[in-house]
């Protein structure tokens, strides 16, 4: 792979998602949430993934969440909208996140 083509699918990849929800997904699929760019497809996070923490990736499901709407004293605001990718990987596969 070209390191054009490696960088650009590095910064496909914003976060990890951790909360309580992906956290349950993680112990019980082997299923990884991450935020990633809104303009990013399934096979790019697909890439992505496998690149950065050598892993077989089996499948990619996305979903754009809406930002929330809040006040701000007076003025009302409203949060930038993102994307979440559930990202499974293929049995014998694991991502550490204390090592990476």
């Amino acid at each position: 792979m070209s390191e054009l083509i490696k960088s650009k699918l590095a910064s496909v990849l914003r976060a990890p998602v951790v909360s309580e929800k992906s956290t349950i997904a993680a112990e019980a699929n082997k299923q990884f949430v991450f935020n990633v760019q809104k303009q990013a497809t399934k096979n790019q996070i697909k890439q992505a993934v496998e690149l950065m923490f050598e892993v077989k990736v089996d499948s990619v499901r996305v979903l754009n969440v809406k930002g929330k709407k809040k006040r701000f004293g007076q003025t009302l605001g409203k949060r930038s909208d993102w994307k979440k990718a559930y990202v499974k990987l293929k049995e014998g596969h694991d991502i550490d996140f204390s090592a990476a």
